[in-house]
Parts: C-alpha cells; structure tokens; sequence
C-alpha cells in the first residue's frame, strides 16, 4: 500500500480534476490525515474518494463532498462556523484550518466522544464538540459566519437559518432521502434567503430529537 502522504496528495489532485478549485480548500484535504478519522479496520479505505462506514450506521462523507461543501461555503479567517453531524471529525478538521472557530454538534454520544479525541489528539484546538440535537444548532455561540451540515432534511431547520449570520452562508442537503440537492443558501436578511442548487447527493437524515 502507498504511503498515506503519498495517497493524499493523490487524493487533491483528484479533487482539482473534479473540479474544486480554491486552493485552500486543496491544502485543508492535502493536510488532514484523514486515515485518522476512519475505523482502525478501513485504513486502506481512507483516500478513497467515497464514503466511509462508521458506527450507529453513520458514514464519513466522500474527501469530494466535504470539499464541494467547504468551498460552496467560501470561507474567510476569521469566520466562525457551525458543523451538524460531526460523525468522525473528518469534516470540521478540514473546516478548522479554513476558518477561525468550528462548533460541531453530533446527536450519538459515542460519536461525539470519540470525534473529540481525535480532533485534541490531531491538534485541532479550534474546535469545540457538542453532544446534542443538531437541528437546534448552537446558540449560544451564534451568529455563525458559516453552517455546514452533513444530514439530509426535506427543509432546513428553522434554528439553523436564525443562527445564520446576515451575510452568512449555509450547505444542507434538502429533500427526501432518494432525491436530495445540496444546497448554498445565503441569508440576505433576517427574513430573506437566496438559495442554489448545487448538486445531487445523498446524505442520512438529519433527526429532530424533539419531534422523536
């Protein structure tokens, strides 16, 4: 198997054919040692450009996603910006070294935990990892420059739009399961909202523990 340095930077120029073109966005992919955030038992998995399986039937999200949905986002430095579905960690590592804080909130416990490890373990210091309903967002720390999130759901959370920034951007996978756009949304104003498609995609569903 090639060295995973050798892989990763496989795994950029793979993306910069697909078509990611900022080139910070390239360095965050060709930084984050991505096979620190897959089971021990996918390493050879780990710059596959697609999904991988991890607990309570969650996946990593394929290296091209995550990347389409950091430059959809356009970060700057000193951006603040809110993760839903923390999963791994894979994708608000790549979001920390974008932007000046991450607030991630992952549902499962476990997955939480375990994020968190890795991301201390990884140096990622600018990154803060909530255990909670994802739906709900973080307000205590809003308003975010910035909303990534990596669940599906038939419209985006109302939270979510009111923790937004005006000026603010957020990527959400709208739709049913089968039939998802990913989605850039900008909030204009606090009533007002442009909207664009961006691609297909499919995500697991983004749940509303106080609907459950």
């Amino acid at each position: 198997m090639k060295p995973f340095q050798t892989q990763r930077q496989e795994l950029v120029e793979q993306l910069r054919k697909q078509g990611i073109q900022q080139e910070r966005v390239l360095e965050a992919i060709g930084a984050v040692q991505r096979e620190a955030f897959v089971p021990w038992d996918a390493k050879d998995l780990a710059y596959q450009n697609s999904p991988v399986p991890i607990a309570n039937e969650q996946t990593i999200s394929q290296p091209y996603i995550v990347a389409l949905m950091a430059e959809a986002l356009n970060l700057q430095a000193a951006d603040r910006v809110l993760d839903i579905g923390t999963g791994s960690g894979y994708a608000a590592a790549i979001l920390s070294r974008l932007c000046s804080a991450v607030y991630t909130v992952e549902r499962f416990k476990d997955l939480a935990e375990s994020a968190e490890r890795r991301l201390i373990d990884g140096g990622f210091n600018n990154v803060f990892v909530r255990h909670g309903d994802g739906t709900q967002g973080w307000p205590e720390h809003a308003p975010f420059d910035a909303i990534a999130v990596a669940a599906g759901t038939p419209n985006a959370p109302t939270p979510l739009l009111d923790q937004l920034a005006i000026g603010g951007r957020m990527v959400i996978p709208i739709g049913q399961r089968d039939s998802q756009k990913l989605v850039l949304i900008t909030k204009q104003s606090e009533d007002h909202f442009e909207k664009r498609n961006i691609c297909g995609v499919r995500f697991v569903p983004l749940v509303d523990e106080s609907s459950s």
